[in-house]
């Protein structure tokens, strides 16, 4: 499962422009997960996220 945390996460967009399939930015400015569906590449945006918001189980 792909989470975003909301209250470490600064919006960046980072996950945004790896995966824009599994995520958007919200009205609020946070990543929020679209989709679950693209897990390797949810592994790729964890592992760039500068704040670490973002967790692959």
């Amino acid at each position: 499962m792909i989470k975003v945390d909301q209250n470490t996460c600064i919006g960046c967009g980072t996950c945004v422009a790896l995966c824009p399939n599994t995520f958007k930015l919200s009205d609020e400015g946070k990543s929020t997960v679209i989709s679950q569906d693209d897990i390797t590449c949810a592994k790729n945006a964890a592992a760039s996220c500068p704040t670490q918001s973002i967790s692959v189980e």
